[in-house]
């Protein structure tokens, strides 16, 4: 009996989870909210970009959780905590951490616990967008090769820009940081007990995705070209890491202090760190064909390539990094950077409502027929992360009129997300990128049939769900498994540890033609608005909406 423990940093909270190795089955799990903030993220009214998180937040729940669910797998039959074999670890990303000269994070020092620029900058902090566009700027001219891997565009989500934002805007926190550590690494080398940044096992998830690594250029950007945005940055990459490694090599061994602080076995193997939807992939069974979409307060799409192939470079994505998901493998990764967090938005910032309202909308929606409403929106109300990349974009809602009901436009914004996934899905296919099945991951996917229905009506593709509602922790618990010589590789261990749910959401061929007729509507709209045809002739749009909403209602 071998169990493995996956610990899961979502943006509002921690979860632990217990497994067994053998086939994957759960024995216990646990969720600790995030204190700080609002509901876990720090964020200034004066600015809808700032996003940051109290790593205090980030230990403390990951304590308080994994001992809740160790507790849990106790009252098992079988399981003893000294049966845990290693642990695995995800966050988001990219969240990158300040920490000083011996790997404590800055917002655990009494001086900079109360400064929001001295704590994690959260994946959705997006105040570097300008740093973001000099980058894409500057790598456009002088190394274009750097930004050709993530889809010719440097995001404002990323390591970079978001560490020269800080420098702009805080030199002070920026001084007084020894090196920045994404959350994915820095969660792994504290476990570790690792006292010194240059120590930490950097994933070349994280560093290949966000931090423009790749072997064949040498590691990180080159400091002569990182001098073009400040020479203090092209310092800081002697602070940082030479060398990024993929999920076959481990972050370390758990140290005593943590250890006793779980009530683990001291030295077992820790994971390296990645982030939550790629480990999530793995815990979806990712394989050569298979997309995977982990659908949270943003949508993250997942899918891989063997190493041995060629993968052209494709425009708008957010990387095509080896060994970055499965070792051996191209990892590629798209998505959109929100959809639950609009469906919050709408439900609890605007209609003022609870969970009680989710219900009552979604039950109301569903009685409604594709392109009844006569509305149409679009996906950016927190910027667009792919094809376009861009975080200067926002929401849209067309075709309102004084009828228009609450569950009419939350059905619009399920139906925005999904045109967003089919364009993700038709360029990556575009590129030559195989997608055979969609395998969809997350608390969305599985408590939310409408909105699983209508992505199938709108993409044409049958929506499978995996089999774990924590896809990512277990990820995580397989990544532990594989380390600790459990198995041999992580295809075996998912071929044991990983499943899917016996519900399938298939396409209706009715539906699907009256989305494939909004989805030409929201084409115009996504290339007008998002500047790829700015002569588009948008004044036959509310008029088609109307046509659309008459016929569906007859």
């Amino acid at each position: 009996m071998h169990f493995s423990l996956g610990i899961d940093f979502g943006t509002n909270s921690v979860r632990a989870l217990v497994v067994r190795c053998a086939d994957g089955m759960e024995f216990g799990a646990a969720v600790a909210n995030y204190p700080s903030g609002k509901q876990g993220v720090i964020i200034d009214p004066r600015d809808h970009n700032v996003a940051r998180q109290h790593p205090g937040d980030l230990l403390a729940c990951m304590e308080r959780c994994v001992k809740e669910a160790l507790g849990q797998a106790a009252r098992r039959k079988g399981f003893r905590s000294s049966l845990i074999v290693g642990i695995g670890v995800d966050t988001t990303g990219s969240s990158p951490i300040p920490v000083d000269a011996s790997n404590r994070a800055l917002g655990l020092l009494p001086k900079w616990k109360k400064n929001p620029d001295a704590q994690c900058w959260l994946w959705k902090d997006h105040t570097s967008w300008q740093e973001a566009a000099r980058i894409t700027e500057l790598a456009a001219k002088h190394r274009p090769e750097y930004i050709a891997k993530c889809g010719n565009t440097y995001s404002s989500e990323w390591f970079w820009s978001k560490i020269w934002r800080c420098l702009k805007t805080a030199p002070d926190v920026f001084d007084a940081a020894y090196s920045w550590v994404e959350m994915c690494d820095w969660v792994p080398s504290v476990l570790c007990g690792v006292e010194d940044p240059l120590k930490i096992k950097r994933g070349i998830c994280a560093a290949g995705h966000k931090a423009l690594y790749c072997d064949e250029w040498g590691g990180l950007p080159d400091k002569k070209f990182l001098s073009l945005l400040s020479p203090k940055l092209a310092q800081l990459r002697d602070r940082l890491y030479d060398k990024a490694h993929d999920a076959n090599t481990a972050a370390g061994q758990l140290s005593s202090a943590w250890a006793a602080k779980l009530g683990l076995p001291v030295g077992i193997p820790v994971a390296i760190g990645e982030m939550d939807v790629h480990y999530g992939a793995i815990g979806s069974g990712i394989r050569e064909g298979t997309l995977v979409k982990v659908i949270g307060t943003s949508t993250c799409d997942c899918a891989v390539v063997p190493a041995s192939k060629k993968v052209k470079d494709i425009p708008g994505i957010c990387g095509i990094v080896k060994g970055a998901i499965l070792p051996g493998f191209f990892g590629i990764e798209a998505g959109q950077s929100a959809v639950g967090d609009i469906f919050k938005w709408w439900i609890e910032s605007v209609c003022e409502g609870s969970d009680a309202l989710y219900a009552s909308l979604a039950k109301e929606a569903a009685t409604l027929e594709p392109g009844g409403s006569g509305l149409l929106a679009l996906d950016w109300n927190n910027g667009n992360r792919t094809v376009l990349v861009d975080p200067m974009l926002s929401g849209l809602l067309l075709g309102t009129t004084l009828h228009t009901t609450k569950a009419e436009i939350y059905r619009a914004l399920i139906e925005a997300t999904a045109f967003g996934a089919r364009t993700i899905i038709e360029r990556i296919e575009a590129y030559g990128v195989p997608v055979k099945r969609i395998v969809c991951a997350g608390g969305i996917a599985e408590k939310n049939p409408l909105l699983m229905q209508i992505y199938a009506d709108v993409t044409g593709r049958t929506m499978l769900v995996a089999g774990s509602s924590q896809a990512c922790a277990l990820g995580s618990a397989v990544s532990a498994a594989v380390l600790a010589g459990v198995f041999k590789d992580f295809p075996a261990a998912q071929k044991a540890m990983t499943s899917l749910k016996d519900i399938e959401y298939k396409p209706r061929p009715a539906a699907r033609k009256t989305y494939n007729r909004l989805f030409a509507l929201y084409q115009k709209l996504h290339d007008s608005f998002g500047g790829v045809n700015r002569k588009a002739d948008l004044s036959g749009v509310m008029k088609e909406l109307l046509a659309i909403k008459s016929q569906s209602r007859k």
